[in-house]
């Protein structure tokens, strides 16, 4: 028997930018649509609806899904079947055809790689609209993007979704648009745009704040040098990543002070409102995910979940934890994009994975909001590359060809092999050991500003910033940060006047120490925000708008990166606006 069509006026309600972008996919009626919108906004739904849409007015006959990961399959198939469009999710490449009573089915890019000619057959038997959800996996390698094409040229409509559009390489995108740009460049254009600002501004998704921890680390170097940094702190890409990897060991401090304040901040959360709020730990390998989730144990005196990767059973513990009340999951990868758990709420990035796709992919799984108000927090290591992709949340960025690629931070090739499941040599393991490492809160940063001074973990200054109430809005976040910002600062004030009296007891002193470069760095940073605010104030722009605006003019990375001598450029400029 043939599936029965679905109803559109039993549909749910759309969210404002769903409903534009299908009125203009319905004006358009073209092959190729792309749409652009940041994790939690509704990619799902406003695909399903034009399925049903096209399905009741027999512009096709079925549809194909295609999703990056297994549990996301199951993910599109459930989705679907709750507003009446059946897909089978357990298709494989050797049935050829699903059964008449599905309308369709939902496959992997793998899955099409491996076999592009049966879903090339599936796609001409019937009138076809193929979903390609995030849709850059295509351009992954050469057999995915070759096998995607050739697969589903003779469907009928493509839809591309995608919430993270650019790539860290040149593959190009089969069936994404690009143009060519002034500089010479293509860029990939989409149909339909909706960014982090904007669903941020309508309430669709929850304001991040990112709280970095700095602190000293230590480490032995396959010469058996050791060697001692400040996370944080001016120094080459080379000393930034092992002291990074001396930050993430399982058996150093920094870890377990950072998870310890991560879980107080979940407590924090679920007190002022969010009951089953939930966290996430990110490792970079299965080894480290498994230490974490022991440290988490040793912290909260309850187990956390543990999920490695696509193996038989990962998607069952993945939807058994988005249903409990558990405070703590520990992933590699299967947890990085589109599964939706909207309860997580905290979130320690804990992994050595660098590039703008995979953070964004990863803060993504956060920002889904249930109700107004609703905040979340990621804890993350000071690292000047992480800083910035912090601190450039609401930017938009399409998927450049020719542009000369930088490798930043951790080499993210030690992700891939870590889901690849390669295990680390004996020989290379003796190259690096890590000796010791400590975490303060360095900096917390929202809206492309940074607030506060260092303050030792566990300390009452690092409570103030963990104590956040946690159902604010944007502009109350700012508030907050800002007067938390300003008491911090009043309270070392006071501890400097006191010294001079205790001084003058004791007898003849030095001369008073000038402040040090970081703390003339902190101290401008607050001017920078205040006179943001300001602006803020006097003319309705968002605080992201307006640091951005400083950067196009005076150049240099966001404030939580800059130096002295760029904050103070920026608060010459903000001045004379």
């Amino acid at each position: 028997m043939a599936a029965r069509l679905p109803t559109i006026e039993t549909f749910p309600a759309l969210r404002a930018w769903q409903r534009r972008a299908l009125v203009e996919y319905l004006r358009r009626r073209t092959e190729d649509f792309t749409a652009v919108a940041t994790p939690g906004a509704g990619k799902t739904t406003f695909a399903l609806r034009i399925a049903a849409e096209l399905l009741a007015d027999r512009t096709v006959e079925a549809v194909t899904v295609v999703a990056p990961t297994e549990h996301l399959k199951t993910q599109w198939a459930s989705a679907a079947a709750r507003i009446g469009i059946q897909l089978d999710a357990a298709f494989r490449n050797a049935d050829l055809h699903s059964a008449a009573d599905f309308h369709g089915a939902v496959v992997t890019y793998a899955q099409v790689g491996m076999a592009p000619q049966v879903h090339r057959r599936r796609t001409m038997t019937r009138r076809t609209l193929v979903i390609l959800d995030e849709i850059h996996h295509a351009g992954d390698s050469r057999s995915w993007g070759d096998g995607v094409k050739a697969a589903f040229e003779p469907a009928v409509r493509r839809l591309m979704l995608t919430g993270t559009p650019f790539r860290s390489d040149d593959n190009p995108i089969p069936f994404v648009e690009y143009e060519r740009g002034g500089d010479g460049l293509l860029r990939s254009r989409a149909d339909a745009v909706y960014g982090y600002a904007d669903a941020l501004r309508d309430g669709v998704v929850r304001p991040v704040l990112f709280l970095a921890y700095s602190g000293e680390t230590r480490w032995r170097t396959n010469a058996g040098e050791e060697l001692s940094a400040r996370l944080g702190e001016p120094m080459t890409q080379d000393l930034i990543a092992q002291a990074w990897r001396t930050a993430l060991d399982p058996a150093g401090d920094w870890m377990p002070q950072v998870l310890r304040a991560a879980d107080a901040r979940l407590t924090v959360l679920r007190a002022a409102g969010m009951s089953d709020a939930a966290g996430l730990v990110i490792a970079s390998d299965q080894q480290t995910a498994r230490s974490y989730a022991k440290l988490l144990e040793q912290v909260t005196g309850e187990r956390a979940a543990v999920v490695l990767s696509d193996d038989v059973g990962a998607s069952a513990r993945i939807a058994s934890f988005a249903a409990s009340e558990q405070r703590w999951m520990v992933a590699v990868r299967m947890v990085s994009e589109g599964v939706d758990i909207p309860r997580l709420a905290v979130g320690v990035y804990a992994t050595s994975a660098s590039t703008p796709l995979y953070f964004a992919q990863a803060i993504g799984r956060f920002v889904r909001a249930r109700r107004p108000g609703e905040s979340a927090s990621v804890f993350l290591p000071s690292v000047p590359h992480l800083l910035g992709l912090a601190s450039e949340m609401e930017a938009e960025r399409d998927h450049v060809l020719g542009k000369p690629k930088d490798r930043d931070g951790f080499d993210d090739e030690l992700l891939e092999r870590a889901q690849r499941d390669d295990q680390a040599s004996g020989e290379l393991e003796k190259r690096f050991a890590a000796l010791s490492a400590t975490a303060e809160l360095d900096q917390v940063i929202f809206d492309g500003a940074s607030f506060g001074t260092a303050a030792q973990a566990g300390t009452p200054e690092e409570e103030e910033y963990l104590g956040l109430p946690g159902l604010l809005t944007a502009d109350q976040v700012t508030v907050l940060l800002n007067k938390r910002q300003a008491e911090q600062l009043a309270a070392q004030r006071r501890r400097r006047d006191e010294q001079p009296a205790e001084r003058a007891a004791a007898g003849p002193q030095a001369p008073p120490v000038p402040l040090s470069a970081a703390q003339r760095r902190v101290a401008l940073r607050r001017q920078l925000n205040a006179l943001v605010a300001a602006r803020h104030h006097r003319t309705g722009l968002p605080h992201g708008k307006i640091h951005a605006e400083l950067r196009r003019r005076c150049g240099g990375p966001p404030s939580a990166q800059a130096t002295i001598e760029q904050l103070e450029e920026r608060i010459a400029t903000v001045q004379s606006l």
